[in-house]
């Protein structure tokens, strides 16, 4: 039984046609019915499945619907048809750092991003050290965090992230974390927890990192599935379109 099943998902965004330049200009023609709008499908019956410990990467050009995908998958956005099931708890590595209050600490905000996460008060305390080990943040741990700059702010939400080992783990464009060291640190801990068996979704612009990482891949153009199977196949068929335009 797959751990992940994407079964004909359809998320579709009404978009106005209508040339509207103020609030007002909208509420006027929005009152008087005179909005046009036409359906945008951001992804359009999407299907595949992921097995138990799969490495899956998505393809695609920028708007071909990645990163909506991840969101759908990761209980973030409902689609418009279709349905996914998932049989594992997620990990979702979406927008970093989005969970973080800018007035508060780094350490009340690992407590704070901790929870978002699921994680338990008890738990995060029993893992404070290693989040702020991994991190490097020693001494800017009781700073505000919007005296951090985006770098380290992603460091420490990365660090929260990953401080367990989760069933299924979804990423999107963020293993440059940081500094050249503290890339290669997440990359060491991302192939970690690979290896240790967490089913991976991953975006990347990188088709090196997912011929590196991925076991299989699916291209996405215009919301899709182009094709699904074999990273090595899917990365040389998607990279051979880009050639030939």
């Amino acid at each position: 039984m797959s751990i992940i099943e994407v079964n004909n998902v359809t998320m579709t965004y009404r978009l106005t046609k209508s040339r509207v330049t103020s609030v007002k200009e909208y509420i006027v023609a929005m009152l008087s019915r005179k909005l046009q709008y036409e359906e945008f499908h951001a992804l359009n019956n999407v299907t595949f499945h992921v097995e138990r410990g799969e490495v899956v990467g998505l393809v695609g050009r920028n708007g071909a619907g990645k990163s909506t995908l991840l969101k759908v998958i990761s209980g973030i956005l409902r689609p418009a048809e279709g349905a996914v099931t998932v049989r594992s708890n997620i990990v979702p590595m979406l927008e970093l750092g989005s969970g973080f209050d800018p007035e508060l600490s780094g350490r009340e905000n690992i407590f704070l991003n901790g929870a978002i996460l699921g994680y338990s008060k008890e738990f995060l305390e029993s893992k404070y050290s290693e989040i702020l080990e991994f991190s490097g943040l020693h001494e800017f741990i009781r700073q505000p965090i919007r005296t951090y700059s985006s770098g380290m702010m992603m460091r420490l939400a990365f660090s929260v992230a990953t401080v367990v080992e989760p069933e299924i783990l979804i990423v999107d464009e963020i293993l440059a974390v940081g500094d050249a060291e503290f890339q290669e640190k997440s990359m060491a801990r991302m192939m970690e927890l690979m290896d240790g068996g967490t089913t991976v979704l991953l975006v990347s612009h990188n088709i090196d990192q997912i011929r590196e990482l991925c076991t299989k891949a699916v291209w996405l153009e215009h919301g899709s599935v182009k094709a699904f199977g074999p990273s090595g196949e899917i990365c040389d068929a998607y990279e051979q379109s880009l050639h030939l335009e």
